[in-house]
């Protein structure tokens, strides 16, 4: 594995938060909310066949943010001892929305990728309808907010609350990282079966974002792709995250869940 393939990891573990493509349908298409305060959900991470590391999604306590109740996602994300020696990698993204999960309230992401770092914050004004990016304090200019637009890991945990269907066409909803907008899409590509490393097997729907707004090493692959495997109940937990770039192949599979809805 060379350095390439390090600086690939990082970005690979922080796809479960599935990047500014990830999407989700109008209101008047979601479902009763999947999720809730006390879930945990961690994944082994994987270069090929190499374990690579591990990464964390919480729901954590209901949180109060600028006079209104919001959930709290985390997702943190660590290389394990081997890749250290290379590519140390310590990431934490902490995301607030709306208890109604309509909108994003707040975003704090905190990384450490070998000698980069960055400490990042979205800073959402509705009643401005703008949103407000720092990094390590230094603000930029707001910019103007989209009608329910998520951060990137709030989008992902409204992409579980959606009415997925292999039938319907791609779903859609506005992101945004504090510096742009986007509008994302999201296709529901099939209901398959699959048996994770660990033996477990389950019932799910592969969907696939679209990466168009996505650069890096996606956009220098020419069929790049991310394809990430839903269970087809009402938890709609995700089990398995992959990768399909020039450099090789990725996989995060589930290996505990914890405080999921019955």
């Amino acid at each position: 594995m060379t350095s390439k393939h390090f600086c690939w990891l990082s970005l690979a573990i922080l796809m479960l938060s599935m990047s500014p493509s990830a999407a989700a349908p109008g209101k008047d298409t979601v479902e009763p909310i999947p999720f809730a305060p006390g879930e945990i959900l961690e994944y082994e991470l994987r270069w090929g066949s190499i374990p690579a590391g591990t990464a964390r999604l919480e729901v954590q306590p209901v949180k109060t943010i600028n006079g209104e109740p919001a959930f709290h996602f985390v997702l943190i994300a660590e290389s394990n001892s081997f890749v250290d020696v290379f590519y140390k990698v310590r990431d934490r993204i902490d995301a607030f929305a709306d208890i109604g999960m309509t909108r994003s309230v707040r975003y704090e992401k905190k990384q450490h990728e070998g000698s980069h770092k960055r400490e990042e914050l979205i800073e959402f004004d509705w009643v401005k309808g703008q949103a407000c990016y720092s990094n390590f304090g230094k603000k930029k200019k707001p910019i103007r907010l989209m009608t329910g637009s998520f951060d990137p890991l709030s989008a992902f945990y409204y992409t579980r609350t959606a009415s997925l269907d292999p039938d319907q066409g791609p779903l859609q909803r506005p992101i945004t990282d504090g510096r742009k907008n986007v509008i994302g899409y999201l296709t529901v590509a099939a209901r398959e079966t699959i048996t994770l490393a660990n033996g477990k097997t389950y019932e799910t729907l592969r969907v696939e974002p679209d990466l168009k707004h996505v650069g890096g090493v996606f956009k220098a692959t020419k069929d790049a792709k991310i394809q990430v495997w839903i269970t087809d109940d009402p938890q709609r937990i995700p089990v398995r995250i992959q990768s399909k770039v020039k450099i090789g192949h990725f996989t995060g599979e589930l290996i505990t869940a914890q405080g999921t809805r019955p």
